[in-house]
């Protein structure tokens, strides 16, 4: 279940993805297959080929891309999540979701 993201941010999300960016959108999310976790990042971008090498120059699997169309993502959760959100200097959703 998602929730804490407003409209705006989802469709700049959507927006900046369809033009083939990498686009990061950070959410609340509850799932009991992980405990402990609460908020999820998804990293998405419609042109696969550069989201599969942003996954590799990540140490991520591209395999575990979610190839949903029209928004392919990746999703991120746990310490790698607050650690790319520190590389790509996100620092208003590292603060607004306690991930520092």
């Amino acid at each position: 279940m998602a929730f804490g993201v407003k409209r705006e941010e989802l469709q700049a999300w959507k927006e900046a993805v369809s033009r083939g960016e990498i686009a990061f959108l950070t959410h609340f999310w509850l799932d009991p297959r992980f405990p402990g976790i609460t908020t999820v990042t998804k990293v998405g971008c419609s042109d696969l080929q550069r989201l599969a090498s942003w996954c590799t120059e990540h140490d991520l699997p591209p395999e575990h891309i979610h190839h949903r169309s029209p928004f392919p993502h990746f999703d991120l959760i746990g310490p790698k999540q607050s650690e790319i959100l520190r590389q790509e200097q996100l620092w208003d959703q590292l603060e607004r979701f306690k991930l520092q």
